[in-house]
């Protein structure tokens, strides 16, 4: 009964927002809240893209704004590599947000590079609603 009522919560969220209208974000939101009991926001999301993380190594203070900037619609660059990266905001770049498998491979990549750890179902879902409004 509550995953059903989560998972509703989750699909009127999605209604309610300029979401990315792809399959595959749809997809990952679906396969998201069947997990576990998840209450997502795209307020969520931009607390935890500006939060800053300790890590050992060169850039011992990360968050996602280190490279992807806090306006997500401006375009970043990594603070190792020096490689641009393209708008996060999917006003901005509109393709960003079409590949369910590059989503879950740079999720995996940048919440363990970032975090330190993956990111919980419910941290990728906020990203998304985020990312997408």
């Amino acid at each position: 009964m509550f995953k059903k009522i989560t998972f509703s919560l989750i699909a009127f969220l999605l209604s309610q927002t300029v979401m990315a209208n792809t399959d595959a974000v749809n997809q990952l939101m679906q396969s998201y809240a069947s997990t576990q009991s998840i209450q997502p926001s795209a307020e969520k999301g931009q607390q935890l893209w500006n939060k800053e993380f300790s890590n050992s190594g060169k850039y011992a203070k990360r968050s996602c704004s280190t490279c992807h900037k806090s306006n997500i619609s401006l375009t970043g660059k990594h603070v190792n590599t020096g490689k641009l990266i393209q708008p996060m905001s999917v006003v901005s770049n509109p393709k960003r947000y079409t590949n369910v498998k590059k989503i879950k491979k740079w999720f995996k990549r940048n919440c363990k590079w970032t975090l330190g750890r993956e990111c919980s179902a419910e941290e990728k879902a906020s990203f998304l609603l985020f990312l997408n409004q």
